[in-house]
């Protein structure tokens, strides 16, 4: 084989289009011509997924995107980088196999503009189709996932849209699956079987869809439809069942509450259950939303939580948005300063309509709030504003989505501010009610203009600006000893043993030693970094019960008893003489008996949804 440098093949290259006739464009110019910018104008847009046993034995979907075009100018079209609500660039492109053009029954030609565009150049006026199969093997709420008898995907995942056009644009949706298998999304029906109709393309990507075979059943909750979609079949069946639909019942009219309306005609919540899948996730759309579980989670403690967050969504996120995410661009990140609000306040709503609903009583909120405040407490101090905007690249400083606990907390903080300030005649219920009816329903994002003017109003006229400059810019500690007993709670900690170790595996599977907090038991025997923790007093490092039964056996015991602390170090295991060591544990709330009426009153507001008239 002749093999040519690339100074020898620039030359040849050279020589044979002068001997054409022609000079070179060079491949830079010619992707970037002005023609390319911006598609040609395109109609009737069509999209056709196939879903069959074919298709779901080879993990892929199959695609065909249909159009018309009035000449032969070239046409650009692009799949979305990112899927709205998971804020993180996905380049769903690198999924797509086989992409082809055709007209009239002949092949088109096509290359590629970017990563993620298509440029396709027609022959003529008329019809033309693409096609090209999606690889659908991620189980993840935002990417397209099968098995031999399901499939989930997002609209962002399959459905192209033209280049540099207004989005404004309807379209519909066929699909083509197996005899027996399910449709379930939020897309409007168009008439024939399977087939579904979008007024515009961010409609279009904001309906996931399952195909296949799941259970689904529906009822009637604050007048509309509520659809409960789980795969696979018999996941959640009989009391589990019953227990998601009392949930539910409970948590939508109280969240309706806050905003004044139900802003669905139906509402789908779509769940998979699957064991490979560890601990549980959620994503948000306008009437529906996508949860995958770890089956141990059906009928668990955090159940609830989880549907409350990401239907609360529907409101904020969905429709109330900051203005820097309106309308959405599916080619790029669209950092906010405002995710503390979007997922933090919502987060602290989850818990309100837990407890307004009756899911939980008081003291279960009190417990969902310490332990975000525990859990904020041994994060490295960040600013709220900084971490909305630093989850496009997901920091490996501990903060990645640190701003759902502590904007939550903000959340709980604002809202004892402003019905304090406005003797329990508002709240940010009113805060929240405000900026949806001015912002979105004015058809546009919220600014920080209207989510503190809305503030301000509804705290009496009271200044938030050093609110803002010391919890939310800056990453001063939040005050929860003196806001709290405003409340009439009690913020307090109890002594607990300290042992000031952290460990992790190691490859062997023994408990490597891989810091020692100053002042701690371990620290003061002698431990070191990279020893091998083996025992501490009576009880194994290696059970998977040694926390609850290490506090069991020393909880009560008098500081500065022995706690022999037995580490390998090196060849040999070392018996170090330690000391029981206790500090200050993670925070707890509690109901002051003496707290004064007023106090009392406005803890009411919060935990019913209240204010006084």
């Amino acid at each position: 084989m002749l093999h040519l440098s690339r100074p020898q093949l620039a030359l040849r290259t050279l020589a044979a289009l002068l001997v054409a006739g022609g000079a070179p464009t060079p491949l830079a110019a010619q992707r970037s011509a002005p023609d390319s910018a911006v598609s040609a104008p395109v109609s009737d847009l069509r999209y056709e997924v196939t879903v069959d046993g074919a298709a779901l034995a080879m993990r892929r979907l199959r695609v065909t995107t249909s159009f018309t075009v009035s000449g032969p100018a070239p046409v650009v079209l692009s799949l979305p980088a990112w899927t709205p609500g998971a804020y993180e660039i996905s380049n769903f492109a690198n999924r797509v196999i086989g992409f082809g053009a055709t007209q009239g029954g002949a092949a088109l030609r096509w290359d590629k503009l970017d990563f993620d565009s298509w440029r396709v150049r027609p022959s003529a006026a008329g019809r033309v189709t693409l096609s090209f199969e999606f690889l659908a093997d991620t189980l993840d709420n935002a990417m397209a996932w099968t098995r031999p008898d399901f499939a989930l995907f997002n609209g962002t995942n399959l459905f192209l849209y033209p280049e540099g056009r207004s989005k404004d644009f309807a379209a519909t949706v066929v699909l083509r699956t197996e005899t027996g298998f399910r449709v379930a999304t939020s897309m409007p029906g168009a008439g024939s079987a399977h087939t579904y109709r979008a007024a515009n393309y961010h409609d279009l990507v904001d309906m996931p869809v399952f195909v296949g075979r799941f259970d689904l059943d529906s009822a009637t909750i604050s007048g509309k439809t509520v659809r409960y979609v789980t795969y696979p079949v018999g996941s959640v069946t009989g009391s589990a069942r019953s227990q998601a639909w009392d949930q539910m019942k409970r948590i939508i009219p109280v969240e309706a509450l806050v905003f004044g309306e139900v802003p669905w005609d139906s509402y789908s919540l779509l769940q998979i259950a699957d064991s490979s899948y560890g601990g549980y996730s959620g994503l948000e759309h306008a009437s529906s939303h996508v949860d995958i579980v770890s089956p141990a989670f059906v009928g668990s403690e955090f159940q609830p939580s989880l549907y409350a967050h990401e239907i609360f969504h529907a409101w904020n996120v969905k429709r109330l948005r900051p203005a820097e995410m309106v309308p959405y661009e599916y080619d790029r990140p669209q950092p906010t300063p405002w995710l503390w609000v979007s997922e933090g306040i919502t987060d602290y709503y989850a818990d309100l309509a837990e407890v307004r609903g009756g899911v939980i009583d008081a003291t279960g909120f009190y417990a969902l709030t310490s332990g975000k405040m525990a859990e904020i407490e041994n994060t490295t101090p960040f600013a709220l504003e900084d971490a909305s905007v630093n989850t496009w690249v997901h920091p490996r400083d501990g903060t990645e989505y640190s701003y759902y606990p502590k904007g939550s907390l903000a959340g709980l903080l604002l809202d004892i501010q402003i019905r304090d300030a406005s003797d329990n005649r508002a709240s940010l219920d009113q805060v929240m009610r405000e900026i949806y009816h001015t912002t979105y329903k004015g058809g546009r994002g919220f600014t920080y203009a209207d989510f503190w003017g809305a503030v301000r109003r509804a705290a009496n006229g009271r200044s938030f600006e050093d609110f803002a400059r010391r919890y939310v810019d800056g990453r001063e500690p939040y005050p929860w000893p003196e806001a709290l007993r405003t409340i009439g709670l009690r913020f307090e900690r109890d002594s607990v043993p300290r042992l000031g170790i952290t460990t992790s595996g190691n490859p062997t599977g023994a408990v490597q030693v891989t810091d020692v907090a100053p002042g701690g038991a371990g620290a003061l025997a002698g431990v070191r970094t990279g020893d091998l923790l083996v025992r501490v007093g009576d009880i194994e490092v290696s059970d998977p019960n040694f926390g609850v039964k290490f506090r069991a056996a020393y909880a009560g015991r008098a500081g500065g008893v022995a706690l022999p602390i037995i580490v390998r170090r090196g060849a040999e295991n070392v018996t170090l003489s330690g000391r029981l060591v206790y500090a200050p544990g993670p925070p707890h709330i509690t109901e002051d008996p003496d707290a004064p009426a007023r106090a009392v009153r406005l803890r009411n507001g919060i935990l019913r949804g209240m204010v006084d008239r």
